[in-house]
């Protein structure tokens, strides 16, 4: 989110030091991706520019699933030898495993491998190199069953406990251009440096809608309803029941009696004098406007999924938040039907696109888990022969009629999701065979697009196009980040939920569509390994050594109130981006500064955990 000022959570560790101590780390230099940014930064994290480098996720690695660091050197030295450690104990040693050449995020280094999945035994490993003379070890990482979940989901609920929005005003605001006034209180406040409450962003451009806060609420709804055990193992189990009641509450809300969902509540990122207010905005101004009705795809569709899970955990459990369960399934019918009547008139464009339809297809699925209805697994054929129809034959996904390329920041995955979804409401032998071949299709195309070039950290790539005049046009280019020069005119950041999306479509899809391998997670180890590679990026292994789980690993971001607010443990920072300078997001950056800035790389956004979280329960399968 484009930040503008920035408020204080109610829980929060703060690291006043940090920065200051961050930037005394040796090799912390101008970064290469960043040389051209403002000179009036008060933070800039750099590439390290230390000679020898072992890159390892620093928080959390599967028992039985893929595990490996990745080695930067500098230098002529062309091998190498490492050795693992538990505790200070030497659990295995070898030759470095040499990567092809690779120079996009800059020249002069040469990338290792190393592979220790072999090893099982939980406890906290290390990895040690030597190259060339010199001698480098890696932050700990510790190893255990159903690790990510394990370690991270208290967090993960302390943090969204955190970001609930409890301010009193919100009982009574103004819908735009009315004099109407209406109750929006509860929620989750989007951002470090935002108090607005978001179902979606970006509708203006049609093609970047994240779902936010309907996300969140159906996560936690779906985690209550059909994860339970996994959290009461854990302890959490309460904790996540009434997090998920919290948010069915605020969906409940924000529906307007006529049936829509109000999609924004906006007051311009905080800026002084401007009303808080139901009203959509558009671009980095915020300029107000009346696109305040949410579409599928502007998080209609996503609140919907979220009330009607919430409506059956309330069914299974005899307990429900300020409002019924009864209450949360009228609300999901109601909203469904208006928006199957309404939907067209609430798109910016007048035009569906893939976001409506995969959103749509968790509505009409989820509603049927909760009704039995027919016409709701009618409808989710419908949605998924659409969406199947925006498939290429290479396996990627078109977003509109004009064969744009389907590329997304935040929920990448989706697609595959929602066909996931689907099939648990779909019994026809066919229509099943031809969703699990779309699945199959798309989970190939993104490990070939990933590995088509020397890729030492395995980043998922993407395809798309530059925006020229407002619409993304030319030729289709592939890279690692998002353009920046796309129909925001805007809008980039660093793509942690997307990475966690990706992650989550790679373990639940895989799962669907090929019998069980022993690569961890059920999976082959060529698609265990990509999903864990997407983990290992947030969580360390990354050029910048740096976790963006804040309160998780060896080193994490700085805070930035100026732009970003300041950090709570269990959030997870926007992350890495292209170079700044670049229009199509090649090269690399983290954290440049200016401060003002700095939200694109530094400020925690729900999305980020609400997809890690979700990327978590599908890894820690029963």
């Amino acid at each position: 989110m484009k930040m503008l000022a920035a408020s204080a959570p109610v829980e929060r560790i703060a690291r006043p030091l940090f920065t200051a101590l961050l930037l005394l780390l040796p090799g912390y230099a101008t970064p290469v991706a960043a040389q051209d940014a403002p000179s009036d930064t008060s933070v800039s994290i750099a590439l390290p520019t230390e000679p020898l480098l072992v890159q390892l996720d620093q928080v959390a690695l599967e028992r039985d699933g893929p595990k490996s660091a990745i080695v930067e050197s500098t230098g002529d030295a062309a091998t190498g030898s490492y050795r693992v450690l538990m505790g200070d104990k030497v659990v295995a040693r070898g030759a470095l495993q040499p990567l092809p050449a690779f120079s996009a995020w800059g020249d002069g280094k040469r990338y290792f491998r190393i592979d220790f999945s072999n090893l099982v035994q939980p406890g906290h490993y290390r990895v040690t190199v030597d190259v060339g003379g010199r001698h480098a070890t890696s932050a700990p990482v510790e190893v255990r069953e159903r690790a990510l979940f394990s370690i991270i989901a208290d967090s993960a609920l302390a943090y969204f406990r955190s970001n609930r929005h409890t301010g009193e005003g919100d009982h009574r605001i103004r819908v735009f251009d009315s004099d109407r006034m209406v109750d929006v209180w509860g929620g989750w406040k989007d951002a470090g440096g935002d108090t607005g409450k978001y179902l979606s962003h970006l509708g203006y451009a049609n093609h970047f809608n994240p779902q936010q806060t309907s996300m969140v609420a159906w996560v936690l709804a779906y985690g209550a309803q059909a994860r339970g055990e996994l959290y009461r193992r854990a302890g959490l189990y309460e904790r996540i029941e009434q997090e998920a009641f919290w948010g069915a509450d605020y969906l409940h809300r924000i529906l307007d009696p006529e049936g829509y969902f109000y999609t924004t509540v906006f007051d311009r990122w905080g800026t002084e004098g401007a009303e808080r207010m139901v009203v959509g905005y558009e671009g980095e101004d915020g300029v107000y406007t009346g696109s305040y009705r949410s579409a599928f795809r502007a998080g209609g569709g996503m609140a919907i999924a979220a009330l009607s899970r919430a409506a059956m955990l309330a069914r299974a459990t005899g307990r429900h938040g300020e409002f019924v369960g009864d209450v949360y399934l009228d609300d999901a019918v109601r909203a469904y039907d208006h928006l199957k009547r309404f939907n067209l008139r609430y798109c910016a464009d007048g035009k569906e696109n893939i976001i409506d339809d995969y959103t749509a297809l968790m509505a009409a699925t989820e509603l049927f888990h909760a009704t039995g209805a027919v016409r709701y697994r009618d409808d989710a054929r419908l949605r998924a022969a659409s969406l199947m129809a925006r498939q290429t034959a290479a396996g990627g996904f078109t977003s509109d009629g004009r064969a744009r390329p389907f590329y997304h920041a935040v929920e990448a995955g989706f697609p595959v999701v929602g066909l996931v979804w689907y099939l648990d409401i779909e019994t026809d032998a066919d229509r099943q065979r031809r969703v699990r071949d779309a699945i199959a299709l798309a989970l190939r195309h993104q490990i070939e697009i990933t590995w088509r070039v020397s890729n030492p950290y395995g980043y998922a790539r993407q395809a798309f196009q530059l925006a020229q005049g407002g619409q993304a046009a030319g030729d289709v280019q592939e890279g690692f980040f998002i353009p920046h020069r796309n129909e925001t005119g805007y809008w980039w950041q660093g793509e942690s939920a997307r990475l966690a999306s990706l992650s989550a479509a790679m373990v639940l899809g895989g799962r669907r569509v090929s019998p069980p391998g022993k690569g961890g997670f059920g999976l082959s180890p060529e698609r265990a390994a990509f999903a864990q590679e997407q983990i290992d990026w947030t969580l360390g292994r990354n050029p910048y050594g740096i976790s963006m789980l804040y309160g998780f690993g060896a080193r994490n971001p700085p805070t930035v109130a100026e732009s970003a607010g300041d950090m709570v443990v269990g959030g997870i920072s926007n992350g890495i981006t292209g170079a700044v300078e670049s229009d199509s997001g090649a090269g690399i950056a983290f954290a440049p500064g200016p401060d003002s800035a700095q939200w694109r790389w530094v400020e925690q956004w729900l999305p980020h955990t609400t997809w890690m979280l979700f990327a978590a329960m599908a890894m820690a399968s029963d």
